[in-house]
C-alpha cells in the first residue's frame, strides 16, 4: 500500500468520514476470505511432495525457503520439513515440501513426485524416495567425500550414476548447475540455478515472476547482487 493511500485512509478515519469500527470489519473480512481461498486451494489441489538433496553447505535450506515463500506468496498450501544431519562436516542434508492438501510433512520411501539432488551421488542415494512417476533434477558435478580425497574411496562413474537414476523414474533432468551458477557470477548460486531448472519444467504451480519475488524476499540484499 502506498503512503498517500495509507494516509488518506487515515485521515478519514480521524475525521470520522468513516468509523474505525468499519475498517476493522473490513480487514477482518478480507482475512477470512484469504484464509476460505486457502482451504479451498487445499481441499482441490493434489499434493505434490518434493525432496531436496545436497550436501552441507551447498544451500538446500535455502532453496526450501525460497519455494516456501513462492508458495505461501501464491496461497498455495505447503508444508515443510528438514534433517540437517552432520551438515557442517559435509554431511547429507535433507528437505522435504508438500504443495497440496496433506496431512504430514514426511515424505516416506516411494512417495515423492519430484527429487532435486545438489550433487549426482547424493541424488542416487536418495532416489529411495522416488515413486516410478517421479521426476528428478540433479546437478551432475561431483562433490568427492573426504575418503574419496585423501584416497581411501572411489567415487562412482558420472555416466554410470546417471544410467541408474533414469531406470527407476520417469524423467531425468541432468545439468551441470555448478558451471551455469560460476558463469553467472558465484558458484553459491547453485541452489538459485536448480530452483530456476524447476521453475522450467513446470512441475510444480509457480510461475518464474513468483520464484524471482521469493528469492528477492528471502536472499540477505547483499547477496542478490551475486545471484
Amino acid at each position: 500500500m502506498n503512503w498517500h493511500v495509507l494516509l488518506f485512509i487515515l485521515t478519514m478515519i480521524v475525521s470520522k468520514s468513516i468509523p474505525l469500527n468499519a475498517w476493522v470489519v473490513l480487514f477482518a473480512y478480507r482475512f477470512v476470505l484469504k484464509m476460505q481461498l486457502y482451504r479451498l486451494r487445499s481441499r482441490n489441489m493434489k499434493p505434490v511432495r518434493l525432496i531436496i538433496v545436497a550436501v552441507g553447505g551447498q544451500g538446500n535450506l535455502l532453496a526450501s525457503r525460497i519455494l516456501g515463500e513462492a508458495a505461501m506468496a501464491a496461497n498455495i498450501p505447503v508444508g515443510m520439513s528438514e534433517i540437517h544431519g552432520m551438515a557442517q562436516r559435509g554431511g547429507v542434508v535433507e528437505s522435504a515440501l508438500i504443495f497440496g492438501n496433506a496431512r504430514s510433512t514426511i515424505i516416506s520411501d516411494f512417495e515423492a513426485d519430484i527429487l532435486i539432488g545438489f550433487e549426482p551421488s547424493e541424488t542416487l542415494r536418495a532416489l529411495k524416495k522416488c515413486n516410478k512417476h517421479a521426476s528428478v533434477i540433479t546437478n551432475m558435478n561431483p562433490l568427492p567425500p573426504f575418503t574419496v580425497n585423501i584416497g581411501k574411496g572411489e567415487y562412482p562413474d558420472l555416466e554410470l550414476t546417471q544410467n541408474l537414476i533414469q531406470r527407476k523414474i520417469k524423467r531425468l533432468y541432468c545439468l551441470n548447475a555448478t558451471d551455469l551458477a560460476c558463469q553467472a557470477g558465484n558458484i553459491l548460486s547453485v541452489n538459485v540455478v536448480l530452483l530456476g531448472a524447476l521453475t522450467a519444467t513446470g512441475l510444480i504451480p509457480l510461475s518464474e515472476t513468483q520464484m524471482r519475488d521469493a528469492v528477492r524476499k528471502t536472499v540477505k540484499k547483499h547477496l542478490l547482487m551475486l545471484i
